[in-house]
């Protein structure tokens, strides 16, 4: 794995449209970007800003994320979320993020990370079924 250096930073843009409303997804009525997209946005920047410090084999899984959505974002307009990296503890990461629209920030805050890797994550994910279908057969 290579050393991470703390400030590096990614981003990841998005269109608003009907499909990341908050009326599409279900966390409002009305057709401005959605929360839960925008957090989506954060992460996804995230972890493209991990990924370039990660060896083959390993991944980072979102664990915490603490935004303020502060101002609406209209269809047709576009939304760049920024992740920075801030602290590295182990495998565990934090990054400030941000996001904005054509007319500023309209959101902000932390989001945590830890780096795992894939196929062990995976396999203990899919042992929940397993250990499910044994409790329904009692």
């Amino acid at each position: 794995m290579k050393e991470f250096k703390l400030g590096a930073n990614a981003t990841a843009k998005a269109m608003v449209s009907d499909g990341n409303t908050a009326k599409a997804m279900g966390s409002g009525n009305l057709a401005v970007f959605a929360t839960p997209a925008m957090i989506a946005l954060m992460e996804e920047a995230a972890t493209s800003c991990a990924a370039q410090f990660l060896d083959e084999g390993s991944e980072t899984v979102g664990t915490m994320i603490s935004v303020k959505h502060m101002s609406a974002t209209p269809v047709s307009m576009e939304v760049c979320a920024k992740a920075t990296l801030t602290e590295v503890d182990g495998k565990r990461l934090v990054f400030d993020v941000v996001a904005e629209d054509e007319a500023g920030i309209i959101g902000a805050g932390t989001h945590e990370r830890f780096i795992v890797t894939g196929e062990k994550f995976l396999q203990r994910a899919q042992a929940k079924l397993s250990a499910k279908e044994k409790d329904a057969r009692h």
